[in-house]
């Protein structure tokens, strides 16, 4: 039954979430609901790759957070346990940067000023958020362990140092 219920609050955190900011904000609000998509358009083809490729590692983010942390993408329901396995190895925050993704994708199609804007917003809120919140609660719930991790992984970008690889 554990697995079951952290799946089902997966997906009502998923739905409520980035749902919102990237599904029902921008269909209802910023034309999305009325693209006519033409893949012929390369503007549209590179919007379509970007926003899926964005959904893919959002699913992937909320996977690892419920199988390898036991918890969901909720501040108030997170993972017991600090993920640092598959997108997580690569920088910190792969699930903002994931909406981004869909958002710059779906800027691309539907080529709106006041997209834009709103896209704008979700940076700087997102960037204050982990900054002031996130990153402080992290230090605190996960002490060195997060501390050692933010050392080795970026926090939006990968580092890459001279003579290392990955495992």
């Amino acid at each position: 039954m554990g697995t079951v219920w952290l799946a089902v609050r997966s997906l009502a955190w998923t739905i409520l979430v980035p749902g919102t900011v990237a599904g029902y904000v921008p269909w209802r609000f910023f034309g999305l609901g009325q693209v006519r998509l033409d893949l012929r358009s390369p503007a549209h083809a590179v919007g379509l790759l970007a926003a899926s490729a964005g959904a893919a590692l959002l699913l992937a983010c909320i996977w690892e957070f419920a199988s390898s942390g036991r918890g969901t993408l909720a501040p108030v329901d997170p993972p017991r346990e600090l993920v640092v396995r598959g997108p997580y190895r690569t920088v910190r925050n792969p699930m903002y940067l994931s909406v981004t993704t869909i958002l710059a994708g779906e800027l691309l199609l539907a080529y709106s000023g006041a997209f834009l804007g709103y896209a704008i917003v979700w940076l700087i809120a997102v960037n204050l958020f982990v900054m002031a919140y996130e990153e402080p609660s992290l230090r605190v719930r996960f002490g060195d362990s997060y501390v050692r991790y933010c050392q080795r992984v970026g926090r939006w970008w990968p580092r890459v140092r001279r003579g290392e690889t990955r495992d």
